[in-house]
């Protein structure tokens, strides 16, 4: 039998929750105690190259409310979480000088800003202490692909096809806390406020079609609700383009991006839904919807820093245009194309766009107005409450013609609109009749 650690470090990163995750179930099942921090890196609330806030208020607010839940999860676990607002490496190492940590334990993540803010940490660490990483941010985890990061199909389905035939998805990871029993720890860090990171408090728009808030609690009844109260799930690749209200697809995206809700939560889940009422095409959209996903993780995996370069994956050499007043208008909903101006007014008024409105928006800048595609996608970095970085920018090379899609398609916005939004209600909702 492994001895135990005296003493453990749980890093939250994005993966903000207490139910499937490795780290945590590891750390108590292999340590006499256990300590959590979370920071909220400096970096991450800067100014990017191209002028925007990384996070603006919108994901602000939700992490904060993230992080209040996580705190009062563990708190269940007699866990203290540790919050602070500086940088990362700096406020683990202030917490490993007082108690001297044997092991510490946290999620991979390979992006370069990530994967730098992990470095930092380690070197600040002393090198007597274990360190456990581990892949907690997949639906089919990387060591069940039967394939290697660098054999990635180009090409979505073929990805899909072959992990549906070589791979498991494997069960959740439960918590065994039985034979657990922390010490109590002082801990006066507090979660920070709006006004900490520079933003006034501010209600959500009345018309957002993502009024919930953050954190695991909160995602875990969205899940009961849509699934098992509404059936929602039910009718979910029938309404899921649609652009009004709560409930035309799961909204599951911001806890995902930030770990409060587990991929294989959400499968598992479905499976039970499948189980006690019935399976369709609809149960296994939303599936699908995860698959992707992963792909675009594995993407990331493969192409490293390619995916942040102008080229993309495709090393394309494309002629790019970066006029900044051009630039305003589309984010300020000036133009001139209805459906496109509805859509960037509904994020700059709420940090959540449907996944149809950003494939348009998305085209429209890139392949319509000629706009260097990355600063789209920095935009929408700063704004989006559901913010990932490997969707969002796999999204973008995508449409973008850079990424994943051999057939480089330019969406014809009216006809979008005619098909998604025909009586214009989506349109007159955010344009407010000055353009009807």
């Amino acid at each position: 039998m492994q001895k135990k650690q005296n003493n453990s470090l749980v890093w939250f990163r994005n993966d903000l929750r207490i139910q499937d995750n490795t780290s945590l179930s590891q750390a108590i099942e292999n340590s006499n105690q256990v300590v959590a921090v979370y920071c909220f890196d400096l970096r991450q609330f800067a100014n990017d190259p191209f002028g925007f806030k990384k996070t603006e208020k919108f994901r602000t607010k939700f992490l904060i409310e993230t992080i209040t839940d996580l705190k009062l999860q563990l708190e269940t676990l007699h866990i203290p979480l540790f919050i602070y607002h500086d940088y990362t490496a700096s406020c683990i190492s202030q917490l490993n000088e007082r108690f001297q940590f044997e092991a510490i334990y946290f999620q991979t993540e390979w992006t370069p800003e990530e994967h730098a803010v992990r470095d930092q940490v380690i070197a600040a660490l002393t090198e007597e202490l274990k360190i456990y990483e581990t892949y907690n941010q997949f639906l089919y985890h990387p060591e069940d692909l039967a394939l290697p990061f660098n054999a990635i199909p180009k090409v979505f389905t073929d990805y899909r096809k072959h992990i549906q035939k070589n791979s498991k998805i494997r069960p959740e990871i439960k918590l065994d806390t039985a034979a657990f029993q922390n010490k109590s720890i002082q801990n006066n860090t507090k979660v920070p406020t709006l006004k900490d990171f520079g933003f006034e408090a501010f209600e959500t728009h009345v018309n957002s079609a993502f009024p919930f808030k953050g954190g695991e609690t909160e995602a875990l009844q969205r899940l009961k609700d849509y699934f098992f109260t509404t059936k929602k799930l039910g009718v979910y690749k029938k309404t899921r383009n649609g652009l009004i209200g709560t409930d035309f697809s799961s909204k599951f995206s911001p806890w995902l991006a930030n770990g409060s809700l587990s991929p294989r939560a959400i499968y598992w889940q479905v499976k039970q839904f499948e189980q006690d009422y019935f399976k369709n095409d609809s149960t296994y959209w939303l599936v699908f919807e995860l698959i992707w996903r992963d792909y675009f993780k594995y993407i990331s995996l493969k192409h490293k820093n390619k995916i942040f370069k102008i080229g993309g994956i495709l090393e394309k050499d494309y002629e790019w245009k970066k006029d900044q007043n051009v630039i305003k208008k589309w984010i300020n909903g000036e133009t001139g194309e209805p459906f496109v101006d509805a859509n960037m007014i509904e994020i700059k008024k709420t940090g959540w766009m449907s996944n149809r409105g950003r494939q348009n928006v998305a085209s429209y800048f890139a392949k319509t107005l000629n706009l260097d595609w990355r600063i789209g996608a920095a935009y929408f970095e700063s704004q989006l409450i559901d913010y990932d970085v490997h969707s969002n920018y796999g999204n973008w090379m995508y449409v973008s013609g850079v990424g994943s899609d051999p057939r480089d398609r330019k969406f014809n916005v009216k006809l979008q609109a005619e098909r998604y939004d025909s009586a214009g209600k989506f349109q007159r909702l955010w344009l407010q009749d000055t353009l009807f």
